[in-house]
């Protein structure tokens, strides 16, 4: 089995395309198959110069291993011209293909005068090609010397009528359409460039590719590969055309619409936003394709496993954002403490000064289940210095009048304990609270409020613990003068 990701580098790559990439390595890998990455570099007009290399940067950063690339052959459609041109040779010897003149004024005059209310947009086909200018409607020697001048012209396929083309797709089942409802594509540019038609069938073929894997949009273009592969002579590959990612307010998630919902539409993007690689392919996963069962959570191992093409939907998915950010918490848990603390190093150094190793290993070990992303760890100022301010919704809410005596005889009883143990730690609240004829919640809420500056986080004695005694009893002094 050997599929391909083949990318026009005319963009960064989108998010849509990191999951074509991910199904199309799924497949290979639980196969034992390859996997291509191919370069669809024929449009120079939108060329991008760094978009290759974000191609490949982000590939990696996720973790998609390639096989075969522009790295070790020729995989970039540019350094193929020789190929095409000779599958172009043979489509015309044959009678597959011809030679067109007519320059785009002369083709948006014919749109013009043959439009009619039933066929607004008529098609250069076999019904309108016999009134252009090309080698089937003039005379071979005229032909001639329009190209022995250097008159521009394009090479198109000859689409004849009366014929029924049929595939089966993967995910869409039986497919089938008319020739006559198909144009005279062109396989060749003005520029001598080929076009995606052309190269896409050409590079398939002679890469061998098994199985395409590929967008829903390019479904349109599908029976006119078909009929290329025919027009060659060629097995045609298995198709596979992929549900569209919907934006969360309907249609597809173009990079207007993500604007509009706060969606990074580029790989690039969720790379700094400091997202897991596994946990956006384990939601990519999921965004057309269902597992079989109940579990959500894959490692990327677990997705090869589990990954089959024909439970793939034909109904597009809503990206949802947040669902995204519960699959990063999923992930991240799955991560050592040690190794998001060593990651995030450099941004807590920068954050609070000369930051321990040892210290921030066991601030990411006390917030482990109360991270979504790697960053948050640096968001949690208070384990790393006393808070700056108090939150003032909670200070209304939690802060009583009877607080400042609670804390301070908290304080107190807190600087004579021998066991600085959470069982000690909150034994010793409770007596507090008795003592004072007070619930413990309203010592723990005021509490927590003081030594955090906020009403929220972690079990309140494994904090204290991780404070120490020092700091805790300061910052709960410290809260009862700022709040009094």
């Amino acid at each position: 089995m050997r599929v391909r990701f083949a990318p026009s580098p005319t963009g960064y790559l989108h998010i849509g395309g990191l999951r074509t990439a991910l199904y199309n390595w799924l497949l290979a890998r639980s196969s034992g198959g390859v996997f291509i990455l191919r370069i669809e570099d024929t449009d120079r007009s939108r060329f991008v110069a760094d978009a290759e290399q974000d191609i490949m940067d982000s590939l990696q950063w996720a973790g998609l291993d390639i096989d075969e690339s522009p790295e070790k052959g020729s995989y970039r459609q540019s350094e193929r011209t020789d190929v095409y041109n000779a599958a172009l040779g043979r489509l015309l010897a044959d009678g597959r293909a011809y030679v067109a003149f007519d320059t785009p004024e002369e083709i948006e005059d014919m749109r013009s005068r043959l439009a009619t209310d039933t066929n607004p947009n008529p098609r250069y086909d076999w019904t309108t090609r016999s009134s252009m200018k090309n080698s089937l409607s003039l005379s071979p020697d005229e032909v001639a010397v329009r190209q022995k001048r250097g008159d521009p012209y394009v090479v198109r396929l000859r689409v004849d009528p009366g014929s029924v083309v049929r595939f089966t797709d993967v995910v869409r089942g039986e497919v089938s359409f008319r020739t006559d409802d198909v144009d005279d594509q062109i396989l060749r540019k003005s520029d001598g460039l080929p076009t995606y038609h052309l190269a896409n069938v050409v590079d398939d073929h002679d890469m061998q590719i098994s199985h395409v894997i590929r967008g829903e949009e390019w479904l349109s273009s599908t029976p006119k590969h078909v009929l290329l592969y025919e027009a060659f002579g060629w097995d045609v590959p298995q198709m596979a055309h992929l549900p569209l990612i919907l934006s969360p307010t309907g249609g597809k998630l173009s990079k207007r619409n993500a604007d509009k919902e706060g969606i990074p539409v580029f790989v690039r993007d969720y790379m700094a936003a400091g997202y897991e690689p596994e946990a956006l392919l384990n939601y990519l996963a999921l965004l057309g394709w269902h597992p079989g069962g109940e579990q959500e959570v894959f490692s990327l191992r677990g997705l090869v496993d589990a990954f089959s093409l024909d439970r793939v939907g034909q109904s597009g998915v809503q990206f949802d954002k947040d669902k995204l950010a519960w699959f990063n918490g999923q992930h991240l848990r799955r991560s050592a403490p040690s190794d998001i603390a060593r990651g995030q190093m450099n941004a807590l150094c920068a954050a609070y000064g000369d930051v321990d190793e040892e210290r921030a290993v066991e601030a990411a070990s006390l917030m482990h289940e109360r991270m979504a992303f790697a960053s948050d760890l640096v968001g949690f100022e208070y384990l790393f210095q006393a808070p700056t301010g108090w939150d003032e919704a909670a200070v209304k809410k939690r802060w009583k009048d009877d607080s400042p005596a609670l804390v301070l005889a908290y304080r107190d009883a807190l600087l004579e304990l021998d066991d600085w143990t959470a069982p000690s730690l909150e034994a010793c609240l409770r007596k507090v609270a008795e003592e004072h004829k007070a619930g413990a919640g309203r010592l723990i809420h005021p509490v927590r409020l003081a030594v955090s500056g906020v009403s929220y986080g972690p079990g309140l004695f494994d904090l204290l613990i991780f404070l120490g005694r020092d700091a805790v009893c300061s910052r709960l002094e410290r809260a009862v003068k700022a709040l009094a």
